[in-house]
């Protein structure tokens, strides 16, 4: 009897401790102020509140306890959690699933999910994940790449709306790379793998999911095309910002042209892209032809470049148009004589004009300039600045003329070139310079203008002369513009003295190059300015000419302003400033007036006919003031130093395209 009072009493003590050691409150009075310190409150807030200690640390069966935390096994509650995790890039990382379910959700303080202190509440996700992906000692021990997908997801728009705006809706980590299945990108099963990307988007993004489905892209990612893009391909994957008029420029021309590499120059050879690759925001777009996420091919209805719908596509920006301009083709190749012949053609036209002009001129020109160094170091180049007696060389009619022209010319080129080199660096800073390119094409029609305005009175006062005045020596004799026999002699000659095989010629009032400088004019404005207005009032011009006129004046006005250009900023200066005998500037243009000794030396024809006439008298006048050859040096060097900034850059761009 007395042996089983004291077994009794045996197996009653021990079931005191066994049942202190798996009462909360008995854990919870020593863990609240000992390691590890467990926080009563916090684990009352916790999903687990209802699960005793022991629930998780199984091995603790006993008070005292020699471990300070029992083995945790989430697993035994959350199996199905478990082997899904088991599966997934995590478990390559850590092996311990346990382990795993604290990085992500803690360990006494697993809140759920729309609790603002869970872990794994959105708000909370980023730094979270980022304890892992943004620690270098565990990226270096995991063998991880570094990365800096949290630093570039908070600054995108997701991570902007949620912890700046606190939408709690905005995609987090979870939202496309799932919750325990984290799979890797190259895993046919992942949410990011590049076939369920659309998926994973449109579980936000459901109407965008609907109109890709429907487009092209899709149809090209459903039949394997590698290169079929995506949601990612175009918006990236942690980068995703709202994009702008100009992003989304900037976006396109590295996106859509990545993979349209045969349609993206042609599209960047007209003003669309031009001007779009410039920051000019009214610019027509991709997108705003094709469509950004419903692409359709041309054939489909639907398609915003579908015939039908062409009218509303390009009214869009062109108010109503005619069946004619929807006519003008979008993507020219200049180089293709099968697609248009006709731009073909006059694309070969401008560019064997532009050849054989910068050759002949540049050939002439640099074996002017080695005879006259050699004739300065000969001594037999005469220098005339200083001189008493001065001759009357331009009428003030003429010189204003000539400072409208280079007023006028130097804006138009100044606000053009940029254009035609829009790929280059330094095309940008001219148009930022300049105010955009929305300031810098008001520019370009008010010189354009002033050249149509300084044309027609020319014009008129020609017309005016040879008609009402009859003065016919307008078109022949030794003071005529028009070109003679002599000029051709002069040529010959002169191309003799290049070679040290003879004099110079004896030039009259007009040199051979001054005539072409002449004629060119009469030939380019035409051509640029017509061309120019049919690109200014495109809807208009298309009540009278077919759409692919349109091309050929876009075509024609880039090449032959680059023939100006060129000309008048190369060999136009050469042959008026900076040839020895000028350089560094001839001011008789900004004068009117030049010494009587260099018009003897230079023009010695015309010199002789105007003593033989006794003109020569009459032309005599006083020398310039000190401060009228100061403006007009101040006023040359300036537009000299503008124009050949111009060259230089585009003569570097020609450098880096050939090298």
């Amino acid at each position: 009897m007395k042996r089983l009072f004291l077994l009794f009493l045996l197996i009653c003590f021990s079931m005191i401790f066994e049942v202190n050691a798996v009462e909360k409150s008995e854990c919870l009075g020593c863990h609240e102020y000992m390691e590890p310190k467990v926080d009563s409150k916090i684990l009352s807030d916790s999903v687990h509140k209802n699960l005793e200690c022991t629930s998780c640390h199984v091995d603790v069966t006993s008070i005292p306890h020699e471990k300070a935390l029992g083995d945790v096994k989430c697993v035994n509650c959350h199996s199905n959690e478990g082997n899904v995790l088991s599966k997934s890039v995590h478990s390559q990382a850590e092996k311990d699933i346990s382990t795993m379910c604290k990085n992500c959700h803690g360990t006494h303080n697993v809140f759920a999910k729309d609790n603002e202190n869970s872990t794994v509440n959105p708000m909370n996700l980023p730094s979270t994940c980022s304890n892992c992906h943004q620690n270098e000692q565990f990226i270096a021990d995991h063998k991880l790449p570094q990365s800096s997908f949290i630093k570039d997801y908070m600054q995108s728009v997701h991570g902007s709306a949620l912890t700046k705006s606190g939408l709690v809706i905005s995609a987090t980590c979870v939202s496309c790379h799932g919750g325990h299945l984290i799979l890797p990108p190259d895993n046919k099963e992942s949410t990011i793998y590049k076939d369920n990307v659309p998926q994973t988007c449109g579980k936000c993004h459901l109407g965008i999911l609907n109109q890709y489905n429907s487009s092209v892209h899709k149809i090209a990612l459903d039949r394997g095309d590698e290169k079929a893009p995506v949601c990612t391909t175009c918006h990236s994957t942690h980068t995703i910002k709202r994009i702008s008029r100009l992003g989304l420029s900037a976006m396109e021309d590295k996106e859509c042209g990545g993979c349209h590499a045969d349609r993206a120059p042609t599209y960047r050879d007209t003003f669309h892209g031009k001007a779009t690759s410039l920051g000019f925001l009214r610019g027509a777009l991709c997108s705003d032809c094709h469509g950004a996420h419903k692409i359709l091919p041309k054939g489909n209805p639907e398609s915003m470049v579908n015939e039908a719908n062409l009218k509303e596509t390009c009214g869009k920006c062109h108010g109503k148009v005619t069946t004619s301009f929807i006519s003008f083709i979008a993507h020219p190749d200049v180089h293709n004589k099968s697609s248009n012949p006709l731009i073909y053609y006059v694309y070969l036209f401008m560019t064997l004009l532009l050849i054989s002009v910068f050759g002949f001129f540049g050939l002439h020109d640099i074996l002017w300039l080695q005879r006259s160094i050699a004739a300065y170091f000969r001594g037999e180049l005469n220098r005339f600045d200083k001189n008493d007696k001065w001759v009357r060389r331009f009428s003030k009619t003429t010189i204003i003329t000539h400072i409208i022209i280079i007023i006028s010319f130097l804006g138009l080129a100044a606000t053009g070139i940029p254009l035609r080199f829009h790929y280059a660096g330094w095309a940008q800073t001219f148009a930022n310079v300049l105010g955009g390119v929305e300031v810098a094409r008001y520019i370009h029609r008010v010189c354009a203008v002033l050249t149509f305005g300084y044309a027609i009175l020319h014009l008129s006062f020609l017309l005016y002369q040879l008609i009402i005045k009859k003065k016919y020596n307008y078109l022949y004799g030794h003071d005529s513009l028009v070109p003679r026999l002599k000029d051709f002699k002069d040529l010959y000659d002169n191309i003799r003295w290049f070679f040290y095989a003879g004099e110079r010629p004896k030039i009259g009032h007009w040199t051979y190059w001054e005539k072409f400088d002449y004629f060119a004019v009469f030939w380019g404005i035409p051509v640029i300015g017509f061309s120019g207005l049919i690109l200014w009032f495109p809807e208009f011009f298309s009540h009278f000419v077919p759409g692919f006129v349109l091309n050929i004046a876009a075509l024609v006005h880039a090449e032959e302003a680059l023939l100006a250009v060129g000309f008048i900023f190369l060999f136009h200066f050469f042959h008026t400033h900076l040839r020895p005998e000028s350089f560094p500037l001839d001011t008789v243009i900004f004068l009117g007036k030049q010494p009587l000794e260099r018009l003897k030396d230079e023009r010695p024809e015309e010199y002789e006919k105007l003593v033989q006439t006794g003109e020569l008298e009459k032309l005599i006048v006083e020398p310039p003031s000190d401060d009228m050859i100061k403006i007009a040096r101040v006023f040359g060097f300036t537009f000299l130093t503008i124009g050949l900034i111009i060259m230089i850059a585009i003569l570097t761009t020609f450098v880096a395209f050939i090298l």
